[in-house]
């Protein structure tokens, strides 16, 4: 099956979802009709390698076994490219299963678009890391990462504290009073900072403290217990906050630490075009949703205009979200990309013979859970429920809300999880918005729903039973 040039595999994965491949032929408007492999993965791996082997891209309905289609396209010489697609979860395994096709169709065609690469930043660590606590919780911690890191200690308000019979880390007391900065470039001030007495006997001594030291660092980890040092903490790359009374998570984030050293790309979220900011004019402040919206800090105003701090941006879109003149526009793709997506996806819906679909727009990590537990052990998704995965929820703004009614969608949920229940004031502006409009063309109220949830059960209730 050839979709957009590329090599096409789809599998009914051992009989337990319905893939008729006459009626995708149909639905596709393919010339000839498409193999349905029981066991691609497996039996029938041999029909994966010989499509390797053809050069063209290839396009995989399932991604379960990706890491394996990966290893048998690491053994292929001059292996094409290849993309993986979950029409298991999404669309077969549901109790409406058997109704699916036009959704597999749209769904396979979305995954056969070209998605242009998105623009990064460079990050440097040299594995330079401050471990931030209260007790021997930290010093134990730094002991653990001193054999791949370069750490330094440093105690707020330590109570009696045994000292070490050998000084492995250097210990230092002190307070953080700011914190700039981000992974590889952490700029720090520390008020009552004050190294360890080395000749310490029965508890931890330090010397005479000092105010308003600075220092850098590339990785902090957080093991106080108090109040985050930053903004968006979970967006802070290079800041670990575990709770420091969880064994686990301290674990977990030493794990984590322990490889961020090197050199990292994240992705530019944000596109910004300075000469359509609305920001300022002559000194008179006009336009500030941006600087309200974002969680991160990361913007700040720059004379007219505002400026966006690559490296500290956690992605959330919100400032695309709200920005009235598009200064601000979403890269992770970009908007036309997903537009784009948008458009097809709805278009081979209804292209396929599906009616009144419904557009489940969800994030790629806990939306896309929700969707798999609900297909493992519920209803599944219904068939009429498209699902859309954005890099955030929170990115969508009026024109997606706009054009995906405008390519057929009859309703929009936004499946927003719920530890991202305080940045919701953007695109709530955005859903408020689109209803006036809607409402306005005669479409009537409630077709935008926004959705905070991590339970599968009230997700299919909400597809289900309304």
């Amino acid at each position: 099956m050839k979709l957009n040039g590329k090599t096409c595999l789809i599998c009914d994965c051992e009989s337990t979802m319905r893939l008729d491949g006459k009626a995708l032929a149909r639905a596709l408007r393919l010339e000839a009709t498409p193999t349905v492999h029981t066991q691609l993965c497996r039996a029938q791996i041999e029909s994966f390698r010989a499509a390797a082997t053809g050069g063209e891209p290839l396009l995989v309905g399932c991604t379960q076994e990706a890491p394996l289609f990966g290893e048998t396209l690491d053994e292929v010489a001059d292996a094409p490219p290849a993309a993986f697609v979950n029409i298991r979860e999404r669309a077969g395994w549901s109790a409406e299963g058997g109704d699916a096709t036009p959704k597999i169709a749209a769904l396979l065609a979305e995954a056969a678009l070209d998605i242009p690469p998105t623009p990064a930043v460079t990050m440097q660590s040299d594995g330079l890391c401050l471990v931030y606590g209260r007790d021997e919780t930290a010093i134990e911690a730094a002991r653990q990462l001193s054999g791949r890191l370069d750490v330094t200690v440093l105690l707020r308000d330590p109570g009696e504290i045994v000292p070490p019979q050998v000084m492995d880390v250097p210990i230092f007391k002190g307070r953080i009073a700011a914190v700039g900065g981000h992974l590889g470039a952490f700029e720090i001030v520390v008020d009552g900072y004050a190294p360890a007495v080395v000749s310490s006997r029965g508890a931890l001594a330090f010397e005479a403290p000092r105010d308003g030291a600075a220092s850098r660092c590339d990785l902090i980890l957080d093991l106080t217990g108090d109040p985050p040092l930053v903004p968006a903490p979970e967006k802070r790359d290079g800041y670990l906050r575990p709770d420091p009374g969880n064994p686990a998570a301290v674990q977990r984030a030493l794990f984590n630490l322990a490889d961020m050293v090197g050199e990292f790309e994240k992705p530019r979220y944000v596109a910004y075009e300075a000469g359509l900011c609305a920001h300022s004019r002559s000194g008179k402040t006009g336009c500030t949703r941006c600087l309200d919206t974002c969680p991160a800090s990361a913007i700040r105003p720059d004379g007219d205009v505002v400026a966006i701090d690559q490296y500290l941006c956690g992605g959330c879109g919100g400032c695309s979200s709200v920005c009235p003149t598009g200064a601000a526009s979403y890269a992770l793709p970009p908007v036309a990309t997903v537009l784009e997506r948008l458009r097809t996806l709805l278009g081979a819906y209804h292209d396929a013979g599906g009616t009144a679909p419904v557009l489940l727009v969800h994030d790629g990590r806990q939306g896309e859970e929700m969707i798999a537990l609900a297909a493992r052990y519920g209803r599944g998704l219904p068939a009429a429920v498209l699902p859309f995965a954005l890099n955030e929820t929170t990115q969508i703004g009026f024109d997606f809300l706009a054009a995906a009614f405008a390519y057929g969608a009859v309703r929009v949920v936004l499946l927003v999880p719920p530890a991202r229940r305080d940045e919701l004031s953007g695109l709530a502006s955005q859903v408020g918005l689109a209803e006036t409009v809607l409402d306005g063309l005669g479409y009537g109220g409630g077709g935008v729903e926004v959705l905070v949830e991590s339970d599968p059960e009230a997700l299919e209730a909400a597809l289900y039973d309304r």
